[in-house]
């Protein structure tokens, strides 16, 4: 367990655990893919995955009393900077801030529940370019989303929206 999270929050290399907790690269492999199997085995079944119908309708009711029709949750993008980042991934990570970031696109629903995230890819991203790769949209775009029945100021619409800073297209 040490070794695993040691490994996953210190960014630090499997052949370096054996010097701090004596066990070798292998065994400190196993103990990272265990740990993260039982993560997802533990909590995969309630927060790690989409929102299922009974999901949606709770996300909708809720936005609503709250003043927001149809709204399915928050979308943000967030830059990280990436202190462990290994040497040869500086220039492929490396963005205006002049250190080695990554990009996370996150939905949250109103009591914090993150149902989506979305880990950019290397190179200069801005919140548009993660968008476009992600793939929140990618259902959207083909016309399929979850069932969100609304209207707003008379205008009836079918599919929920996500709410967002102003700098996304219209």
């Amino acid at each position: 367990m040490t070794a695993a999270l040691r490994m996953l929050a210190y960014g630090m290399s499997a052949d370096s655990i054996d010097e701090y907790v004596r066990i070798g690269e292998s065994t400190s492999i196993e103990c990272v893919k265990r740990f993260c199997q039982e993560v997802v085995e533990i909590f995969g079944p309630e927060y790690l995955r989409s929102p299922n119908a009974v999901d949606i309708s709770r996300l909708l009711r809720k936005a609503n009393q709250h003043g927001f029709p149809g709204m399915l949750g928050s979308l943000d993008c967030m830059y990280w900077e990436w202190k462990n980042c290994p040497t040869a991934y500086h220039g492929m990570y490396t963005v205006h801030v002049h250190r080695p970031t990554i990009v996370l696109e996150v939905v949250a629903s109103y009591d914090l529940w993150i149902w989506h995230a979305f880990f950019g890819m290397p190179g200069f991203n801005n919140d548009i370019n993660v968008l476009d790769a992600s793939n929140l949209f990618a259902n959207l775009r083909e016309g399929r989303g979850p069932p969100a029945d609304y209207t707003i100021m008379g205008n009836h619409y079918n599919m929920g929206y996500y709410l967002a800073d102003g700098i996304y297209p219209k």
